[in-house]
């Protein structure tokens, strides 16, 4: 299943849902009502992130706001302004056509798990996977690939080099260079490198899994009243991803 195909599910079990409640309710009254769909599953993005029983699955708690507030800026995309949790092995992940990972420490998914992440990958899902570490020799590097590999073990599944000419970098605004550096990769902690790179695995023509050793859940984890005071906004790469994750 592509991730336009999984959208679109959602949106039929959405609706469905509406159908059942027979009260002839608006969207609106919908959304406000108690276990409401997220937004991802009405036509709108939820931003859904991953939480796991190892390492520090919420590393970077303001990050979200922040991009969320962006996407309100700069696009016109319908956003569910409060972050969503979603447990890996549960079954609730497949609401989410957009999820997002990260940590600094050891990563272990139960097998369970491991069979929900690889169902929700392989049937459209779309997973950012950030390392706050940025270290690829770091706890959290080495066991997050480990896992992946353990997940998606085609050999068509492997992870590569994302090309600085992938449409990642022109969905929304240009990044001519490829993934802009972020403060923290010279910062003294890490590997001290700044990767020119993201990895991403692709199924079926699609990323399914973006990899950054960038650290970019940290350098956006700032109450994002404060981007007034920058001289560029830096989380404009996050408009990116999150436009290509659902149009793609």
């Amino acid at each position: 299943m592509d991730r336009r195909k999984f959208i679109q599910h959602s949106v039929v079990a959405a609706t469905a849902t509406a159908a059942l409640a027979g009260q002839g309710k608006s969207l609106k009254a919908l959304a406000s009502a108690p276990g409401r769909k997220p937004l991802s599953a009405v036509s709108g993005f939820t931003f859904a992130r991953l939480r796991y029983a190892s390492g520090n699955w919420d590393a970077d708690p303001r990050m979200p706001s922040n991009i969320l507030n962006s996407l309100v800026e700069y696009t016109s995309i319908r956003v569910d302004p409060n972050e969503r949790i979603v447990d890996v092995g549960s079954d609730a992940l497949s609401n989410y056509p957009f999820v997002y990972l990260t940590g600094n420490k050891m990563l272990r998914f139960t097998e369970t798990e491991r069979v929900n992440l690889r169902r929700y990958l392989r049937n459209g899902g779309f997973m950012f996977v950030d390392d706050c570490n940025h270290d690829i020799d770091g706890t959290f590097a080495k066991t997050f690939e480990s896992e992946i590999k353990t997940i998606l073990d085609r050999p068509e599944e492997a992870m590569r080099k994302l090309p600085k000419q992938h449409p990642l970098y022109r969905s929304f605004f240009e990044f001519k260079d490829g993934p802009p550096a972020t403060s923290h990769e010279l910062n003294g902690w890490g590997d001290d490198i700044v990767h020119d790179y993201l990895q991403a695995v692709e199924i079926n023509g699609r990323v399914a899994v973006l990899y950054s050793n960038k650290d970019y859940g940290c350098e956006w984890n700032y109450d994002w009243t404060n981007k007034r005071f920058a001289a560029k906004d830096n989380t404009r790469f996050g408009v990116n991803i999150v436009v290509y994750a659902l149009t793609h």
